[in-house]
């Protein structure tokens, strides 16, 4: 390649970075509303926006995706390049995901309005593991903003987090339905609300462990967040 080819690469790269980071400020935004109507009851303020902005996360992973196959036809990348624009593919289809997650979590939310049982454990316990997600997204994003194999592997490690609050949202929920069988069809939309947050710690965790294998070379999908660590300090 020649000087001036490299540097049309380069910014090539760099669109595509920009384009991953943008598209991951409209999922936590996306997130953000989500959480607001899981805990202020605000479903009719924000249900709108929801659907608006899942439009434009569907059209950013389309088109990140259609730049990233043109560069591989007109490059032919190799090495860490091209591990940079295999993993961007897999990063913006887990950003994509998260982003019907957390449309499916307002939606959810807001038909449990009507259902004041459980209010007080969709305002907190459940609000609050939502918000630990979205912390989870936002680390996992600025690892790949900034190429920080070791903060990747911290995503990796706190998504146990989000695991042990599903679980213990879901015997709270259990114990309501024994206890108090009128509970029982709002309990179980808590039960979804909370599945979608559990995934969307699920795919935070994919994008830092994406971002590990473009820094690394290594493939850590199915390692311990111990064995990542160990990838990550070794020379």
């Amino acid at each position: 390649m020649t000087e001036h080819t490299y540097k049309e690469f380069d910014q090539e790269l760099e669109s595509i970075r920009s384009g991953v980071l943008t598209m991951g400020g409209q999922v936590e935004q996306q997130l953000a509303r989500a959480i607001e109507v899981l805990a202020l009851d605000k479903g009719d303020e924000f249900i709108d926006q929801v659907g608006t902005t899942e439009t434009l996360i569907n059209a950013a992973q389309v088109g990140i995706d259609q730049q990233c196959m043109q560069i591989i036809a007109r490059r032919q990348p190799t090495a860490v390049d091209l591990r940079m624009i295999l993993n961007v593919t897999k990063i913006v289809n887990d950003l994509e995901r998260i982003g019907d997650e957390a449309k499916k979590i307002a939606y959810k939310a807001a038909s449990t309005y009507d259902n004041p049982r459980l209010t007080h454990m969709r305002h907190y316990d459940v609000a609050r593991a939502a918000v630990e997600a979205r912390k989870l997204l936002q680390s996992a994003l600025d690892s790949f903003a900034r190429l920080d194999a070791g903060a990747a592997a911290d995503v990796v490690a706190h998504d146990d987090h989000i695991d042990a609050s599903f679980h213990s949202i879901l015997r709270q929920l259990v114990s309501h339905m024994m206890e108090d069988p009128r509970t029982i069809s709002p309990a179980l939309e808590i039960v979804f609300i909370a599945k979608s947050i559990e995934r969307i710690g699920d795919h935070a965790k994919n994008i830092a462990e994406a971002v590990v294998q473009v820094v690394k070379g290594t493939d850590v999908r199915h390692a311990s967040a111990d064995q990542i660590r160990a990838e990550v300090v070794a020379e």
